[in-house]
């Protein structure tokens, strides 16, 4: 892959991206780039391929057209032995958090490193008891699941997702559901462990006050296409109509409030048709 005209230091680069589900296009010809060490959001409203993305960058999902280069790997040209291993360098926040059920707190963040080393009980003892303490949850480590909060089970969502030390983290929507303070909370915790652990970030999400809190760059995605990108204060400052709707919660602008239909007075005044 030609990756020359991508930033120096991208570890995550997008190129001439074309996604389809049926006859619905997803992304038309997109380009990214993702920088190492920095967090980088994607926004838009919901329906709009978010995730999707994500799972292409996980080469969970194969595009049409285009590439995904991760760390100088092409993705989807990867053996899948080679796969799982680039994905072991890539953590996972999921947006229903995912964790195991039948787990306990401490089951759930050393079930990574069970399955993927050959650590000993102390070690991965030692390094759970960590990565709990990094998200303030140390103490709730004999809990179960349905024993934690929402805000609770997202912060040991995201322990279990560091517990391989991943070079990368990938967040669907992590601040969906959560009440102000847990919101707070994961705000605090996605930039300090970004900054602490050296990591990158990619966050999908609709949040828009929340998520240009900690973003270093932000692409603003609609139609299957980048619509805008930039720096929060460049975003902020966007000239496009559309960016400026999305942004600020209006009702109404390029995207209308009313579903397109025929004149209001016509659809009253017709007669003999039933819907």
């Amino acid at each position: 892959m030609d990756n020359s005209n991508a930033p120096q230091n991208t570890l995550v680069s997008v190129r001439d991206l074309t996604f389809s589900r049926g006859n619905n296009k997803i992304f038309d010809d997109i380009s990214l780039d993702f920088e190492r060490g920095k967090i980088t959001a994607i926004m838009g409203p919901s329906g709009t391929g978010k995730t999707t993305l994500l799972k292409l960058i996980g080469g969970q999902l194969y595009p049409e057209k285009g590439t995904v280069t991760v760390d100088g790997q092409n993705v989807h040209q990867l053996r899948r032995k080679e796969l799982y291993e680039l994905r072991k360098r890539m953590g996972m926040l999921f947006q229903s958090g995912a964790l195991l059920t039948d787990m306990n707190v401490y089951d759930n963040v050393a079930f990574p490193l069970r399955e993927h080393t050959h650590l000993t009980e102390s070690m991965i003892r030692s390094l759970v008891l960590m990565k709990l303490q990094a998200v303030g949850l140390r103490g709730a480590h004999q809990l179960m699941p349905n024993e934690l909060s929402g805000g609770m089970a997202r912060r040991v969502a995201l322990a279990r997702a560091i517990a391989l030390d991943p070079m990368m983290i990938l967040y669907d929507e992590p601040f969906t559901g959560q009440d102000p303070i847990s919101m707070g909370v994961l705000v605090l915790l996605i930039k300090a462990l970004n900054e602490t652990l050296g990591l990158t970030s990619i966050i999908v999400s609709h949040d828009v006050e929340e998520t240009a809190k900690i973003a270093d760059y932000i692409y603003v995605i609609a139609n299957g296409k980048v619509v805008d990108h930039g720096t929060p204060a460049q975003i902020e400052q966007s000239s496009s109509e559309w960016v400026q709707q999305f942004m600020h919660g209006a009702a109404d602008g390029p995207v209308h409030f009313h579903y397109p239909a025929k004149e209001y007075v016509d659809d009253l005044l017709s007669t003999g048709k039933r819907y």
